[in-house]
C-alpha cells in the first residue's frame, strides 16, 4: 500500500473520508440490488473454501431454504471443484430449482456476477479485509471470518466501502448466537453483577504443530500460489508456510492466535461493554515466541489493558490462564471471558458458563448438556442470522465497528510485546499515541497488483 509523503494520521483520516490516492480506486465497479423481500431467494458466493470455509458452507449455508449457493472460489483447484460438484449434486437430489454452482480461481470474476447478492469470505487472514473491500465495492453483503485484518488503514477503507455501497456486514463470531451467552449478556446488562470493574479474557496460543523449517520446493499443480500470497510479501514456496493452520503462525499472513483465537472471547467483551472499551487505553505485557523455525508469531502472552474510564482487562493465552485465572471455573475451556462486577462475576465460554451468584448460576446452567457436561452452543445459526440481517429483519448482529474494536485489542497486545513497551491506543486518531515505530506495525504494505 502506498502512503509515501503523508503522515500515518493523515492516511487513516483520508482513508475514512475518501480523500485517497489512485491506489484506492475500486477494482470492482459493478453493483447489485441490496434490497431483498422476505420471500425472495438470496444467492450466495463463497470465497475461500478450505477446511473452515467448507465446514461453514455445509453447516451454515447448505441447509438454508431461502438461499442458494451458486458460486465458489479458491486458489486450490481441488477445493473449488470439489464443492462445485457437491453443491450441484445436493440441489439436484433436493429437486430444488437453482442456478448451477460455478467455481472460480479469481474472486473478481465471482464478484462481477450481478446475480450474487452476498458472499461468505473464509480466506487466509491476510486476505480477509482486501476480499471484503472488493465485495463491498461490488455491492455484495458480507459474512467475514475472524480475525478481521492486519492493517488499521485497510479497516477504515472497508468501513467507507460498506457505507458507500449500502452493504451489510456480518462478522464470523458465532458465540453471539449461543443462547447461554445471550442470557449471560442480558444478565450483565441488567446490572445483576453490578458495575463491571475488571475483565479476564483468555484464548488458545498455538496448536500442536511444531515450528517448521522450510525448504523451497516446486509449487504443486492446481495451486495458484501467487494469488494465495496476494497482498503479502512473496517468498519461495514451501508447503509448511501455507498449509492449513501453518499460515496462522507466520507474521506475513496473520498475528497468530492473538487475533484468530482471541477474536471470540474479545468479541464477547466488546459486545457486553462496548461503551466502556471504545475509548483510549494503555496496553503492556510480555509474550513468548517459538524458539526457531518458520513460525514468528507470538504463541504465549500475558497482557494488561487500562482504559481511561478505569476499566481493566487482562488478556492471556490459555497456558497462562490455567496457572491461576481459571480457579473460579468448574469446567475449563481454552477460551472465555469473565466479567467481575461490584456484586459478583459471570464467566462465559462457548460450551460452559458460570457465576458465583447462586440464582444467576442456576439460570445460566439451565441448558441441555452433552455426556461430558458441555452446553451445546453451536446451533448453526449464523447463516440464518446473516439472511435476516440482509433482509433488514434485524440490525447487524456482528457489525464492523465492533469487530474493529476487538481486533485492535489483539493488535495492541502484539505491538506491546514486539516493541517491549507500554503503548496507548487512541481510537479517535486511529493510532498509537506518540509512537511512530509502534504504528508501523499496524500498517501493511500490499504487494502489487493485490492492492486497494
Amino acid at each position: 500500500m502506498e502512503n509515501k509523503g503523508i503522515s500515518r494520521r493523515d492516511f487513516v483520516r483520508r482513508s475514512a473520508t475518501g480523500i485517497v490516492g489512485a491506489a484506492f480506486l475500486p477494482t470492482i465497479l459493478t453493483t447489485c440490488s441490496n434490497t431483498k423481500g422476505a420471500n425472495e431467494r438470496i444467492n450466495i458466493g463463497h470465497i475461500g473454501i478450505g477446511a473452515r470455509g467448507g465446514t461453514e458452507l455445509v453447516s451454515y449455508f447448505m441447509p438454508l431454504t431461502q438461499a442458494m449457493n451458486i458460486a465458489v472460489c479458491d486458489t486450490y483447484k481441488d477445493h473449488r471443484e470439489y464443492y462445485e460438484v457437491q453443491i450441484n449434486r445436493y440441489y439436484s437430489k433436493k429437486d430444488k430449482p437453482s442456478v448451477e454452482c460455478k467455481s472460480y480461481v479469481d474472486m473478481d470474476e465471482l464478484l462481477q456476477r450481478k446475480d450474487i447478492d452476498a458472499v461468505h469470505i473464509t480466506t487466509p487472514d491476510h486476505w480477509h479485509v482486501l476480499a471484503a473491500i472488493k465485495a463491498a465495492r461490488a455491492g455484495k453483503h458480507i459474512m467475514l471470518a475472524r480475525p478481521l485484518g492486519l492493517s488499521y488503514p485497510q479497516n477504515m477503507v472497508l468501513a467507507k466501502a460498506l457505507k458507500e455501497n449500502n452493504v451489510k456486514f456480518h462478522y464470523g463470531t458465532q458465540q453471539r448466537t449461543f443462547e447461554h451467552i445471550q442470557l449471560g449478556y442480558k444478565l450483565i446488562k441488567e446490572g445483576l453483577i453490578g458495575e463491571i470493574e475488571h475483565v479476564d479474557v483468555w484464548a488458545p496460543g498455538k496448536n500442536e504443530l511444531p515450528s517448521p523449517f522450510c525448504k523451497e520446493v516446486p509449487v504443486p499443480s492446481g495451486f495458484d500460489y501467487d494469488r494465495w500470497v496476494g497482498p503479502a510479501p512473496m517468498r519461495p514456496y514451501c508447503p509448511e508456510r501455507v498449509g492449513y493452520k501453518s499460515s496462522w503462525y507466520n507474521n506475513d499472513f496473520s498475528i497468530g492466535f492473538l487475533g484468530g483465537g482471541g477474536a471470540p472471547p474479545l468479541d464477547i467483551l466488546v459486545w457486553v461493554l462496548k461503551d466502556k472499551v471504545s475509548g483510549k487505553y494503555s496496553c503492556e505485557g510480555t509474550g513468548k515466541y517459538w524458539p526457531a523455525g518458520e513460525n514468528n508469531n507470538i504463541l504465549s502472552w500475558d497482557v494488561n489493558y487500562k482504559y481511561e474510564n478505569g476499566l481493566q482487562v487482562h488478556f492471556v493465552s490459555d497456558d497462562v490462564a490455567i496457572k491461576g485465572m481459571l480457579e473460579h471455573r468448574i469446567k475449563n475451556e481454552n477460551n472465555g471471558t469473565t466479567f467481575y462486577g461490584t456484586k459478583g462475576w459471570i464467566s462465559l465460554s462457548g460450551s460452559s458458563v458460570q457465576s458465583n451468584i447462586p440464582l444467576i448460576n442456576k439460570q445460566l446452567n439451565n441448558f441441555t448438556k452433552n455426556a461430558r457436561g458441555w452446553i451445546d452452543g453451536e446451533k448453526n445459526a449464523m447463516g440464518e442470522r446473516f439472511l435476516s440481517v440482509i433482509r433488514g429483519e434485524e440490525p447487524e448482529l456482528c457489525p464492523l465497528d465492533e469487530a474493529m474494536i476487538s481486533d485492535t485489542i489483539s493488535h495492541m497486545a502484539d505491538i506491546a510485546i514486539r516493541t517491549e513497551r507500554k503503548v496507548t491506543w487512541d481510537p479517535i486518531a486511529g493510532e498509537v499515541v506518540g509512537d511512530p515505530d509502534a504504528n508501523k506495525l499496524y500498517i501493511r504494505e500490499m504487494r502489487a497488483p493485490y492492492v486497494i
